[in-house]
C-alpha cells in the first residue's frame, strides 16, 4: 500500500489555492492537511500539522516565499518545500535552493509534473520544473563559463547530490571510498563556485548540467 503525502498549501490568491486543493485532493495518495494564505499562517501550519510536503508560492503579502521557507527550515530542518511560483527568475531559483527548498515549479506546470514532483520531492531528490530547466539553460550563454569544467565523474557526483546522498552514499554507489567522494564533492563545490552541497545543485541547474531527474535511486545498504 502506498503511503499518503499529506500536503500544506500556501498561497495568498484564494482562488489558485482552492482549485490546488481540489486538483490534488483528486490524486490517490495525497492529503491536503492545511492551507495557509500567508508566510506567517504557513510557519504556524507547518509546525502543528507536521505535513510531508509543502507547496508554497514566493510572492505573498507580508513575509515572502524565500522568507517563509528559511523560516519553516529553522523550525523543522528535514521541512520538504517545494515552490510553486509564477516567477521564472533565475535569482529566485538559486534564493529558494539555497535556503532548502526541496523544489521549484512554475504554476503552469502540468499535472502530471507536478504529481511527479511531490512525489520525487517526497522520496528525497530535488526537483526543477521542465520549463525552468530550459529556461536555465538557455540563460547558460550569459553566465560566466565554470572556473574549470567537470569531469564525467564529478557530473555523477553532482547528479547523486542533486538527490540528497551522503559522501559515504555516494561513494558505495560509485564503487569508491568515502574519502575520494568527499574529495569530489568538494571539487564539485570549489569549481562551481558555491559554498555548499545545495548552492552547488541551484548552480547545476543555472548551468545546464543538471537535467530532468531519473527515478530516484535506492540508499545503499551499510
Amino acid at each position: 500500500m502506498v503511503a499518503t503525502i499529506r500536503l500544506l498549501l500556501v498561497d495568498d490568491h484564494p482562488v489558485m489555492r482552492a482549485g490546488l486543493a481540489n486538483l490534488l485532493a483528486s490524486e490517490p495518495g495525497f492529503d491536503v492537511a492545511g492551507q495557509a494564505t500567508d508566510g506567517l499562517q504557513g510557519v504556524r501550519l507547518w509546525q502543528e500539522l507536521q505535513p510531508d510536503i509543502c507547496l508554497l508560492d514566493i510572492t505573498m503579502q507580508g513575509i515572502d516565499g524565500i522568507e517563509t521557507l528559511r523560516r519553516i527550515r529553522e523550525a523543522d530542518p528535514s521541512a520538504r518545500v517545494i515552490m510553486l511560483t509564477s516567477s521564472e527568475a533565475p535569482e529566485d531559483l538559486s534564493q529558494a535552493v539555497a535556503a532548502g527548498a526541496a523544489g521549484y515549479v512554475t504554476k503552469n506546470v502540468e499535472h502530471d509534473e507536478l504529481v511527479q514532483a511531490i512525489r520525487s520531492a517526497h522520496a528525497g531528490s530535488h526537483v526543477i520544473s521542465s520549463d525552468m530547466q530550459r529556461l536555465t539553460t538557455q540563460r547558460t550563454g550569459d553566465t560566466s563559463p565554470l572556473p574549470a569544467r567537470l569531469t564525467p565523474r564529478e557530473e555523477e557526483v553532482l547528479d547523486l547530490l542533486r538527490e540528497g546522498f551522503t559522501n559515504n552514499e555516494i561513494g558505495r554507489l560509485l564503487g569508491i571510498s568515502t574519502r575520494t567522494a568527499k574529495a569530489h564533492v568538494a571539487a564539485v563545490i570549489e569549481k562551481l563556485g558555491v559554498v555548499d552541497r545545495t548552492q552547488a545543485v541551484a548552480r547545476g541547474y543555472e548551468l545546464g548540467l543538471l537535467s530532468t531527474p531519473q527515478p530516484r535511486r535506492p540508499r545503499p545498504r551499510s
